[in-house]
């Protein structure tokens, strides 16, 4: 018996983790809305969240059931196989779901739980058939292979619904209050508000009834026969108070709506979700119950049939659980950053993208690209006009806020992705199906941008490339959670006691080590958001582009001096890793674009005289890039290939032509820094003496190669450098006299 009161120890010590892990990957399924429109303060939008997570941590009891019957059939399970499938579950979903978190990829704590389940009860049916010769058939026994199928077939239904009843009433939604909805709200906008908080009164009162251990059965069914009666009370009130709301105040109905469906969402999420974080746990406490009721405690052939029986789970347990769950919204920098991916490929205007282009990408922009093209070639040019008058996203002029940021998309758009949500999630919750949160939010959000025409040509294909790389994780997710959990439930069932210690210390590692990974990851893409955000007045804004010019500068000075070390010394690793640096510095570098690109966009009219001058920033930005890029892959190219690394009088030449290279780079860069524009003529004189030195050194290799005492690769590889220190110095020293 103290060997299953530790492994029950165990299993609520990761339990607790599990919520945290869980909910910084599914808090994104409720907040993306509320935090991408900008709905209020984050600490209003928090504590709304909290408030629905507590309240649907009471609905969730009826979910519990899908932990403990609804992946295998308990009967055919001891008690010693039911405990240790739950202990590699719980084990397995800490380090996947932390696996993404560091990587803010949201993906689905449903999936995940019913593939580890899955995978964990077909790891111990083989462990029995093998001793009893019943083979394939014999595992599919062990298995609720009907319900696994349904639950399958739910979340794949789910997405596909997500995403055209998204797109759909989107569309008619912007059709008909435009995005200068103000006006048309006046108007309208009363029962569409009528209409969005009766569906989700409905789903809160309907939904959460069934699976609620705070009210009985009794008001339960009274609630599910008056169905029709609820709806219609709810819409009309709703309809009429805000009504009155949008004639005799100026309160904005649509920030209310949005808070109100976060709750909803919120509600939704843990009613649905919670079963993914203590599911596994409360089913191994029913177990080890059901032992100590037997009168005959052996764990080893007592059959677990008794799970079938219907239980509720205790109120308080999960009280207790959605205030961890709380906390951890509060506190988790992860959840921040999964829900940072989900807004900012949403978001209606451009920045710094996540995500790099792909082939796969590429394809089904261009697909895209021609589908459209043929669309209107079959689509007369009045309702074309009358389209791009109705949805046009130049419209879309957001604010800046207290906080200093601004929205990512409006408040009409949050409302519709938090109506449709919620509805759709609620319902296959009422239903008694595991739906997947993350699928239906991610893609309801997903196909509300593309009906709001958030994917221009400038970042298509890289937020498709998001996308995709999104969903590739939900399937790569149902893999790793099935494998994994079935190797440490066959790992825990031969090796017992050693093997739970020794993967219970791999996760503290893990866990770890990737808080490691997570905050190199978030101090890059915070310091690129940065930079990207115009916060105050017109001279933070140039000084904030200044300092991004001279910490470019900088970087690409570090990346040359290892570049070059690694020409010289013949090391092929290093010259590998600049070669990637440099990519990486180009990429990174958008974002200086950008910031350029949104001083000009923000700025008054007197601002935009200053275009040519920018234009110019820009292009020396990119030249800089392209010769970087050059570079070093044609260094690592000459190293790849076997050649011979410069001779040493070349190594000498090419070291003194970088130092005053550097000394350049690195005096502009302090120079925009400091905003030190006097030193222009300082930095003219070395460039200059830069620019005889290697005419110099051109010539002396011209005679070296008259007496052959250097090979023609190595020549035409020296000038080259040469010729790219030259000019990206030269770009460097004009981005300063621009100023």
């Amino acid at each position: 018996m103290e060997f299953y009161l530790f492994i029950l120890g165990v299993l609520f010590l990761t339990a607790l983790a599990d919520l945290v892990v869980g909910v910084s990957n599914d808090a994104v399924n409720f907040l993306n809305s509320a935090v991408g429109s900008k709905a209020a303060s984050r600490r209003t939008i928090m504590i709304i969240a909290g408030l629905g997570v507590v309240v649907g941590t009471t609905f969730s009891s009826g979910m519990m059931e899908v932990a403990r019957k609804g992946i295998f059939n308990p009967e055919y399970y001891t008690l010693h196989e039911v405990m240790i499938i739950f202990l590699a579950v719980m084990l397995t979903d800490i380090l996947l779901l932390d696996l993404y978190n560091t990587f803010g990829l949201p993906t689905s704590t449903t999936v995940s739980i019913v593939f580890e389940i899955f995978g964990g009860a077909v790891a111990i049916a083989f462990t029995k058939v093998n001793s009893n010769g019943n083979g394939i058939a014999g595992v599919l026994a062990h298995i609720n292979s009907a319900n696994i199928v349904t639950i399958i077939s739910g979340i794949g239904l789910s997405i596909v619904f997500a995403f055209f009843f998204g797109v759909i009433i989107q569309f008619i939604t912007r059709w008909i209050f435009t995005f200068n909805y103000k006006k048309p709200f006046k108007r309208y906008g009363a029962i569409y508000c009528g209409l969005a908080l009766a569906t989700i009164t409905y789903f809160i009162l309907v939904k959460g009834a069934k699976g609620s251990s705070l009210i009985s059965t009794e008001n339960a069914k009274w609630i599910y026969d008056h169905i029709l009666e609820i709806i219609g009370v709810s819409f009309i009130f709703w309809t009429v108070l805000w009504q009155f709301i949008l004639l005799f105040t100026k309160i904005n109905v649509l920030k209310i709506i949005v808070l109100i469906g976060t709750f909803a969402l919120a509600l939704a999420f843990a009613a649905n979700d919670l079963v993914n974080f203590i599911g596994a746990p409360l089913g191994a406490l029913s177990a080890f119950q059901i032992g100590k009721a037997s009168g005959d405690f052996n764990p080893l052939t007592l059959t677990m049939e008794a799970l079938r029986n219907p239980v509720r789970a205790n109120t308080w347990i999960l009280l207790l659980a959605g205030v961890v769950m709380v906390i951890t919204l509060w506190i988790s920098k992860k959840a921040r950053t999964v829900t940072k991916t989900e807004v900012n490929l949403g978001r209606q205007d451009e920045g710094v993208e996540r995500f790099e282009s792909s082939v796969l990408a590429r394809s089904i922009v261009r697909m895209g690209v021609a589908l459209g093209g043929s669309l209107k070639k079959i689509t007369p040019l009045s309702i074309q006009n009358t389209i791009t008058k109705r949805i046009d996203p130049n419209q879309f002029k957001p604010q800046v806020f207290v906080d200093g940021e601004a929205p990512s998309f409006d408040l009409l758009r949050a409302a519709v992705n938090l109506m449709v949500a919620s509805a759709l999630v609620s319902f296959g919750t009422s239903l008694k199906l595991p739906l997947s949160t993350t699928f239906v939010t991610f893609m309801v959000a997903m196909s509300t941008s593309l009906a709001d025409k958030a994917w221009g040509r400038e970042s298509a294909v890289y937020r498709v490339t998001g996308v995709l790389t999104v969903i590739g994780g939900w399937f790569v997710t149902a893999f790793l959670a099935f494998s994994t959990c079935f190797l440490f439930s066959l790992f825990i069932f031969y090796v017992k006691l050693p093997a739970i210690l020794i993967l219970v210390a791999f996760g503290f590692y893990f866990y770890f080590r990737s808080a490691r990974i997570h905050r190199a990851r978030e101090e890059k893409f915070t310091r690129l958001e940065q930079k990207v955000l115009l916060k105050t007045g017109e001279l933070d804004r140039v000084t904030n582009i200044l300092r991004e010019i001279g910490e470019f500068l900088n970087a690409i000075v570090d990346i040359i001096e290892q570049n070059i070390n690694g020409l010289v010394n013949n090391q092929l690793k290093e010259l590998k890793a600049t070669r990637k640096q440099a990519k990486k510095l180009a990429a990174d570098s958008n974002g200086i674009i950008s910031d350029i690109l949104n001083y000009l966009t923000a700025g008054t009219e007197d601002e935009k005289e200053f275009t040519a001058r920018y234009a110019r920033e820009i292009g020396g930005i990119q030249i800089i890039n392209e010769n970087l890029k050059s570079l070093t892959a044609e260094n690592f190219q000459h190293i790849n290939n076997n050649h011979k690394p410069p001779e040493a009088v070349q190594a000498t030449e090419l070291q003194t032509a970088f130092d005053l290279f550097k000394k350049i780079l690195q005096s502009t860069a302090k120079a925009l820094g400091e905003r030190q524009f006097s030193r222009q003529e300082e930095l003219m004189g070395l460039l200059q003496e830069l620019k005889q030195s290697i005419q110099q050194y051109d010539k002396n290799q011209m005679k070296r190669i008259k007496k052959k005492a250097s090979g023609a690769r190595q020549s035409l590889l020296f000038i080259s450098v040469l010729s790219k220190l030259e000019r990206i110095a030269e770009q460097a020293v004009r981005l300063l006299q621009l100023y």
